[in-house]
């Protein structure tokens, strides 16, 4: 073909191809496809017309296309990045109509706190607390109606605030999982409080240093809350609307949608809470510096949160969210040599779950028996003068640490550690058996090596509610692969530390992500058990059996004590099967057993003229 013949032939197809490179947003799968048929042009030009200026044209073209690929190539901090200027701005505009119902509620019920509070002196003091509006009146007497915001260490009062800050949002985003209801209810009970909070200095007549006091951390915090009921309704969404999966399916995938949202006002509780310690106390700060910082904060809050979702959806988003991996309903097979983010560690952990989890609670139940009767049947004491619980929703956060120290019993830290290390074991078990290759020697080693590494996890929980804290939610996902290590590799202990390290020493941060993810989801699980609604069962209970008052305190000790410690072993059945599953991953990512196998068998299969046999 004559040169011009060619360029003729092909130039509509290269002035299409430099109109896409020139573009503000490239499809990565359309220049896949131009780079294609880039270097094939290229490869014929090279051929037939070497010192012609259509090959170095076509060659200019292809590497404009190579670097438009590759030259963005996320690394970690570009995925840290992308997650805040795309990720959460596209969740966030999906998810506009539940953000629009939060804020509604936040305001109706604002409303309705203030004009009851009006219409009623008492309402403030049933809402808040006869203490906490005694300390406020002593305030306003005194001349300083701020003082609650002086009266302890700025770092101290900072850091417990946006921990309180942190567990109110969590728990209004995990009632989510009641069909969206739990976090509308959160939602209006923050707008009750609020509104009657901000009437009772409006009656006091202290509405401006009021206002420019409680909003000047109020503004991001209680915005922050509000997205965080979006997410909650989000989270719900999938259980209530499951379209065309199934409402497991679907709720994963809500779920998945709704904890990244929540991840992405973290950083506004932190900075509410670091502004609540630090600034709020500075009353005496002039008027006008204080408007406008909540000005600033308030334009902050409806740019990145309203206008910019809006925007980036006008001009159109990099691409679709991307969506964990969802196996069809017939298949409970995990592929066990892929590497895996954690959001499809994730959705592994469901498929394990949905194959085992009768058995898992089946067995559940009976060691929790077990542990609950040992526990106060060795005590001298009666359980009601052993432990006590308020009768309040969400006591499972209390009595989580309580039930992993020697407060209840003496014998709980070892009993407690025994038992994971029962569930580490059948998990390996379970785990070997859906990937086909359990061993059927070395049974009794195994488990005895799990309850040890078990025993010394859980007495290191022991220590104290602090150290606690940190090693469980930085160190506990050493200690799951631990567990696995210890029985794949059939290793001692100490060699399987050594190995953990090894294993999650380069991708700590994938692993704390598939951690904390299925900690998050496991919780959400816990507190739905963990509501009224028990506490309705108690009173059902209560009815049924005839007792005097201090045999059911004490039945009710041991029945809650039952309760918390099974769904703290399945929250660690849950935390050991992610761990599992993060194993090979782990595995794969430094050894590549997996790859190396389907190496070895390239070629070994049956091939039909020269093409291997399907």
């Amino acid at each position: 073909m004559r040169e011009t013949s060619f360029i003729q032939q092909n130039k509509d197809k290269w002035s299409e191809f430099d109109a896409v490179l020139n573009g503000q947003y490239k499809d990565a799968d359309k220049l896949n496809d131009l780079f294609v048929h880039i270097t094939d042009d290229l490869s014929y030009s090279r051929t037939f017309y070497p010192n012609r200026s259509v090959r170095v044209y076509l060659n200019g073209l292809a590497q404009r296309i190579f670097f438009s690929i590759y030259k963005n190539k996320k690394t970690r901090l570009g995925r840290f990045l992308t997650f805040w200027t795309d990720d959460v701005p596209q969740l966030v505009f999906e998810a506009r109509k539940d953000l629009r119902l939060s804020f509604w509620v936040f305001v109706l019920s604002f409303s309705i706190g203030a004009l009851s509070s009006a219409f009623d002196p008492e309402f403030a003091t049933v809402i808040m607390g006869e203490d906490y509006i005694e300390m406020t009146r002593t305030n306003i007497e005194s001349g300083d109606p701020m003082a609650v915001y002086k009266q302890k260490g700025a770092f101290g009062m900072s850091l417990g605030i946006t921990i309180n800050n942190l567990y109110v949002a969590f728990l209004t985003f995990a009632l989510g999982v009641l069909f969206s209801v739990g976090s509308i209810v959160m939602v209006a009970r923050n707008g009750f409080m609020v509104g009657a909070f901000q009437w009772f200095f409006i009656e006091q007549g202290l509405f401006r240093e009021s206002f420019l006091t409680i909003w000047i951390h109020g503004t991001l915090e209680i915005s922050a809350i509000v997205i965080a009921g979006a997410a909650g309704i989000t989270l719900g969404r999938g259980l209530v609307f499951p379209g065309t999966y199934t409402r497991l399916r679907a709720f994963q995938r809500s779920a998945r949608r709704g904890i990244k949202i929540m991840i992405g006002i973290v950083p506004i509780f932190v900075l509410a809470g670091f502004i609540e310690g630090f600034l709020t106390r500075y009353t005496e700060t002039p008027d006008v510096i204080r408007g406008a910082f909540i000005a600033v904060c308030l334009a902050f809050i409806l740019v990145y949160f309203v206008w910019y979702p809006r925007w980036r959806a006008a001009i159109g988003f990099p691409g679709a969210q991307n969506e964990m991996r969802i196996p069809p309903d017939s298949s409970l097979a995990i592929d066990f040599g892929q590497i895996k983010s954690p959001g499809e560690i994730f959705a592994d952990t469901f498929v394990f779950f949905k194959k085992y989890f009768s058995r898992l609670a089946l067995i559940l139940i009976g060691l929790t028996a077990a542990v609950c009767g040992a526990a106060f049947f060795f005590s001298a004491a009666p359980p009601a003068e052993r432990f006590f619980y308020e009768a309040q929703p969400f006591e499972l956060v209390q009595a989580f640490p309580k039930l992993l120290t020697f407060q209840v019993s003496p014998i709980l830290p070892w009993a407690n550690g025994a038992v994971f290390g029962i569930v580490a074991f059948l998990t390996g078990r379970w785990m070997g058996m859906m990937k086909g290759r359990q061993k059927r020697g070395g049974n009794i080693v195994n488990l005895l090596k799990c309850i040890l590494t078990g025993v010394l996890f859980s007495l290191m929980l022991s220590i104290n509610a602090w150290f606690t804290f940190f090693l469980f939610l930085f160190g506990g996902v050493f200690f799951m692969v631990w567990f696995f290590v210890s029985q794949q590799e059939g290793s001692d202990p100490a060699s399987s530390l050594i190995r953990t390290f090894n294993l999650t020493g380069g991708d700590y941060w994938r692993s704390l992500g598939v951690f904390i993810l299925a900690f998050i989801v496991s919780l959400i699980f816990a507190f739905l058990a963990d509501t009224a609604l028990v506490y309705l069962l108690f009173e059902l209970v209560g009815w049924i059996i005839h007792f005097d008052q201090e045999v059911m305190n004490n039945i009710s000790v041991v029945l809650l004590t039952g309760l918390y410690l099974f769904l703290s072993y399945l929250l660690f059945a849950a935390l050991a099967i992610s761990g599992s599953i993060l194993y090979f991953t782990l595995l794969e990512i430094r050894e590549a057993p997996a790859l190396r196998l389907r190496m070895e068998e390239i070629g070994s299969g049956r091939t039909i003229k020269g093409m291997e046999r399907e």
